[in-house]
């Protein structure tokens, strides 16, 4: 086929040299693209080699998480501009409402169905399909009069938003073992910043120039970052070429239910985000009300305490890297308690609580969703895509879970009850958590063995150096053989 060449490996072939493990054995065809979709030429330095190693340094990782932030935005823009649109849609506010939610409900259907994709097709294309479907769904966004149109291409936006979960594994597989978990803190950070400009970028320019000019810009940088994405991106050669889309899906609901640390990972994922939810939807009930009185914009300010929160993301990641991730994972939970605590004893006293708790939550949450993935991506290499699109279906369950019984029990009972609420979640985490020791295996539900060693560099040096050391059977037989010449 154009634009395809075949290699067959040897023995000398170099797949050993590559910055992350491959699933190519020796003897198997590398099919090397020249072309994306048959017809798009691919930048020579970005086409596999399996001789030559993709560099892994901070301006592809700084790219990606560009990308990630790009995308992001898009489930986002919608929010600060509901009042504007029910009024140029000439529809009331429980119906433009509607809008968030199935621009969410899109995301978890991509989720489910489209991330996993990445197992089974090469990214890079994957990835360009994604942004390019995003991109031109966005143009209907901007010029259509009908609300029901617009909600239709906002479900549809929302499916096709999972470029950042599409990334996140395929970081897994560049990224050199020791750079891993500071590499994916960088795109998750990414994700994160794009989480928050989106609000505050759309309340900006949606209250000088209108809610469309908000679209308008989305799709300038939809486009924007197709061109670069298309400019940066490697291709990385497809992985599990034997199986087919059905089976994927299969395997991801087996891994549901038979990964045990999986599992763990997503039960403490639930907590986090449930208390996440919890915190930032009634905050702005908190301070628009007694004692604070704060205006919408003032609330809105409040989201950018986040970024300096998210620029703490790869300095945690560095420290995560030097870390056995169970660490890592029990430091996140404990700092999270800490935050929780600290806002359910004083936020509706003085404004100083509040403040500490939004840098402390959006701090060591990355730190937790960071060391969990970690953790979840070397369970199996070949299945990174659906590991993580299992992974993140439970923090939408938290969402979802947490935004109403949050906002349930602060109208209920008030600030101080829906502080408990988050430090029961994370509780909750610390429970799950220790179920598992640092050094359990991973194909085994509860247990502590192997020790408490929490610096990764002596686990590893450990590991290695009984790899190397015969078996202790073969050790007495070579004795005895020794003995018996001897004699």
């Amino acid at each position: 086929m154009a634009g395809r060449l075949r290699l067959r490996l040897d023995a000398q072939g170099s797949d050993k040299e590559l910055s992350a493990p491959t699933t190519l054995d020796e003897g198997s065809e590398v099919e090397i693209n020249t072309r994306d979709f048959g017809f798009l030429p691919i930048p020579k330095r970005l086409q596999f080699s399996p001789t030559k190693a993709f560099h892994w340094g901070m301006g592809l990782n700084l790219a990606f998480a560009f990308t990630s932030t790009a995308t992001a935005t898009n489930l986002y823009w919608c929010q600060p501009l509901l009042i504007q649109m029910s009024q140029d849609f000439n529809v009331s506010y429980e119906e433009v409402s509607r809008i968030p939610t199935l621009v969410q409900g899109g995301y978890a259907t991509g989720l489910l169905f489209l991330t996993p994709l990445g197992d089974l097709v090469r990214r890079r294309q994957l990835i360009l399909i994604l942004i390019f479907t995003c991109a031109c769904l966005t143009i209907g966004l901007c010029v259509t009069h009908s609300v029901v149109a617009f909600e239709v291409l906002s479900y549809l936006v929302g499916v096709s938003a999972v470029t950042a979960q599409v990334l996140m594994p395929l970081t897994a597989d560049l990224a050199p073992p020791e750079r891993r978990a500071s590499a994916i803190s960088l795109v998750l950070a990414g994700l994160l910043l794009g989480i928050l400009l989106a609000r505050v970028l759309a309340g900006v320019i949606g209250e000088f120039a209108g809610w469309r000019a908000v679209y308008y810009f989305a799709l300038a940088l939809q486009f924007t970052v197709l061109i670069s994405s298309w400019l940066v991106i490697p291709d990385y050669p497809q992985k599990n070429k034997g199986l087919t889309y059905p089976r994927i899906l299969l395997s991801m609901a087996k891994f549901a239910v038979t990964e045990p640390l999986l599992i763990q990972c997503c039960f403490i994922s639930f907590g986090s985000m449930a208390s996440f939810t919890n915190f930032w939807v009634t905050l702005t009930f908190l301070l628009g009300g007694e004692p604070y009185h704060y205006s919408t914009l003032i609330i809105g300010l409040f989201g950018l305490i986040g970024v300096a929160a998210v620029a703490m993301g790869p300095v945690l990641g560095r420290l995560i890297d030097g870390l056995v991730p169970w660490y890592a994972t029990l430091i996140g939970i404990l700092t999270l308690g800490l935050s929780h605590a600290i806002y359910t004893i004083g936020a509706g006293l003085n404004i100083a609580p509040v403040i500490l708790t939004t840098i402390g939550i959006d701090t060591f949450r990355q730190m937790l969703e960071v060391s969990m993935a970690t953790r979840i991506f070397g369970i199996a290499p070949d299945a990174r895509a659906r590991l993580n699109a299992i992974f993140i279906l439970s923090i939408f369950v938290g969402q979802v879970t947490g935004t109403p019984l949050g906002t349930a029990v602060f109208v209920k009972y008030g600030w101080r009850a829906s502080g408990a609420l988050s430090c029961g979640f994370c509780g909750w985490m610390l429970f799950v958590l220790l179920l598992r020791g640092p050094h359990c295996p991973n194909n085994k539900w509860f247990g502590w063995e192997g020790g408490f060693e929490a610096r990764k560099k002596v686990v590893e040096h450990d590991s290695e150096r009984r790899m190397e050391e015969p078996p202790l059977e073969q050790n007495t037989s070579e004795q005895k053989h020794v003995e018996k010449i001897d004699v």
